[in-house]
């Protein structure tokens, strides 16, 4: 059984309805999936922490059983922002006026928008296998294009993606259960043969190929930047070396804190490495101090 005492419960935030499980005892840690996950990649991670922590782990609007909410020509109801505000609306209606973020591949995109627009919520932030979306179209070149070529992919909407995707789900994403439990495999399963889940997890990539950039982009130009210390996990097997040279660097132009972790796994980190990764968490929340302190600066929406 995974997430073995943890609560799960649908929670209307007002624009969208999540599906989420929290379990623990502590200051509050909220833990955001890529794609195409659900809040179950979490399941080997999440016990680890809670022994420490409250631990919050939803599924993102799109995803897995949280609600579909209509796109618009722009996406904007797959955006990071908009993302961002499910996240602060589950945490209050949880109790939770301010916590420690972390986020992997899209989830990590969502976390650093929560640490934006949201520094009075976000007492740390991690983020993993990721640097923000405007930095990282800003250095798109044929490298880039060659590796991550799905990104725009998924983006078209002359010719979309969907179709090629919903007729064979298991030959597009070729994932396996080597690191999953049988019901977080499950719930994988069931949200990649889902049409509907396919259709909202890409507009969650359309909208990072216009709205997110000019999101990021508007920030870099008034000079924001992630106040919360901030720690950048990177599986050493994965791809962000190749394609950033050092993403450590990019990031210290995007916070004012920033440190780094290298795990030695792929992509997948929470399922590769939780344990190493629970333990590199726990040593960074403990160097920040307590996750209550107050916050430098107001929300800015």
């Amino acid at each position: 059984m995974i997430f073995e005492g943890f609560a799960l419960e649908r929670v209307d935030v007002g624009e969208a309805e999540l599906r989420v499980r929290y379990g623990g005892e502590g200051p509050p840690v909220l833990l955001l999936h890529g794609h195409p996950r659900t809040h179950a990649t979490w399941h080997k991670v999440a016990p680890l922490l809670a022994e420490r922590y409250t631990v919050v782990c939803p599924d993102l609007r799109g995803y897995g059983r949280s609600s579909k909410p209509p796109t618009t020509d722009d996406h904007a109801p797959y955006s990071k922002r908009a993302m961002a505000r499910d996240c602060v609306a589950l945490m209050r209606a949880l109790g939770h006026e301010r916590f420690a973020v972390a986020g992997h591949d899209r989830g990590g995109y969502v976390a650093t928008r929560i640490a934006l627009d949201h520094p009075d919520a976000v007492a740390a932030l991690v983020a993993m296998d990721v640097v923000p979306i405007g930095e990282a179209l800003a250095r798109c070149d044929a490298k880039f294009a060659a590796a991550w070529w799905h990104w725009f992919f998924f983006g078209q909407t002359a010719k979309p993606a969907e179709r090629i995707i919903n007729a064979d789900p298991d030959a597009w994403y070729k994932a396996t259960d080597a690191h999953m439990e049988p019901e977080a495999w499950a719930d994988y399963q069931a949200a990649i043969h889902d049409p509907d889940t396919v259709h909202a997890m890409l507009e969650d990539y359309r909208a990072g190929l216009g709205i997110d950039r000019a999101h990021d982009d508007a920030d870099r130009a008034a000079g924001r930047v992630v106040t919360a210390p901030t720690l950048l996990v990177w599986a050493a097997q994965d791809d962000m070396h190749y394609l950033y040279g050092d993403p450590l660097e990019i990031w210290r132009t995007w916070a004012t804190d920033v440190r780094d972790r290298t795990i030695d796994c792929g992509h997948h980190i929470a399922e590769e490495a939780p344990h190493e990764f629970a333990d590199a968490v726990i040593a960074f929340l403990d160097e920040c101090g307590p996750l209550d302190a107050q916050p430098s600066q107001p929300s800015t929406l």
